[in-house]
C-alpha cells in the first residue's frame, strides 16, 4: 500500500520551499519505479561520492548517462540479438532509467565502466561565498577605557 501525499495546500502557507516540495515528489514517484538494476551509494571522501550500477551484459555503448539541472540520469538499452541457441536467458538485458537527484553544487566528475559496474564519480563543490567565514571584532577605540584603576582622592576627616 502506498501512501499519497498532497502538497498543494502547503504551497499556500510557505515561501522559498517550492525546491523541497519538488524534491519530495520526485522521491514518491521515483518510488513506484523498479529498481533493477542495483546500485549503491557510497561517500568516497568528505565531498565525493560515487554510485555504483551493476550493469552486467551491457556494453559501452548500450549505456547513456545525462546530467541536467541537478539529475544524473543512467539509461540502458541492450542491442536486441537473435535468441536462437539459449537452452536458459537468465542474465536480463531489459532497458532501464535510473534518475538520482542531487544535491545543490554536486556535479559529476566522471563515469568508468569495469567488470559490469558503472561508476559515477560525484564532488561537492561549495563557492567560496557560500562557505562559513570569520568576522572580525572591532572596537571603538574612544570606547576602550584604561585599565588602570581609578583612585578617589579625599581628604581625612579629623
Amino acid at each position: 500500500m502506498a501512501t499519497s501525499y498532497d502538497y498543494p495546500p502547503l504551497f499556500r502557507s510557505s515561501v522559498g520551499f517550492d525546491r523541497v516540495f519538488n524534491l519530495l515528489e520526485n522521491a514518491q514517484r521515483a518510488r513506484s519505479i523498479s529498481d533493477w538494476p542495483p546500485y549503491d551509494i557510497v561517500k568516497t571522501a568528505d565531498d565525493s561520492y560515487r554510485i555504483s550500477v551493476a550493469v552486467a551484459g551491457f556494453a559501452r555503448d548500450d549505456l547513456d548517462i545525462t546530467f541536467q539541472s541537478n539529475l544524473p540520469t543512467v539509461t540502458g538499452k541492450k542491442q536486441e540479438t537473435a535468441s536462437e541457441g539459449y537452452l536458459h536467458r537468465g542474465i536480463a538485458g531489459r532497458p532501464f532509467e535510473h534518475r538520482f537527484e542531487l544535491a545543490d553544487h554536486v556535479r559529476v566528475n566522471g563515469a568508468d565502466l569495469n567488470n559490469g559496474l558503472l561508476s559515477i564519480d560525484l564532488v561537492r563543490e561549495i563557492p567560496e561565498a557560500l562557505k562559513p567565514r570569520k568576522i572580525d571584532i572591532h572596537t571603538d577605540p574612544a570606547l576602550v577605557q584604561s585599565t588602570a584603576p581609578v583612585q578617589i582622592e579625599a581628604q581625612k576627616a579629623a
